[in-house]
């Protein structure tokens, strides 16, 4: 069994350096994205949206009104600042509607 490199370890500490130490990062920012998005657009938009993924910087977004995704694709960049603001970090630089 590894020694512990400091019994007095804060829960927050010991946990990102779990995540960091097992690359999970990215796994949790897909999440996260996921979480959000439902948080930030609302019912409305939420209930239209039949899948949400984040590859690398782009976030895919698939929406079942196309009348939605022609609304929404007039106000990407204010999305993508609020989706950022939301994450605390600038995650996403691309919004794809589908």
């Amino acid at each position: 069994m590894k020694k512990r490199m400091n019994e007095n370890m804060k829960l927050s500490e010991a946990l990102e350096n779990f995540v960091s130490t097992n690359k999970l990062q990215k796994g949790l920012d897909k999440v996260n994205v996921k979480d959000v998005w439902n948080e930030q657009m609302g019912p409305g938009i939420v209930k239209y949206t039949t899948a949400i993924k984040l590859e690398g910087n782009t976030l895919f977004v698939q929406l079942s009104s196309s009348v939605l995704r022609e609304e929404l694709s007039y106000g990407r960049e204010k999305i993508i600042k609020m989706l950022n603001e939301a994450l605390k970090k600038d995650l996403i630089s691309k919004l794809v509607l589908r």
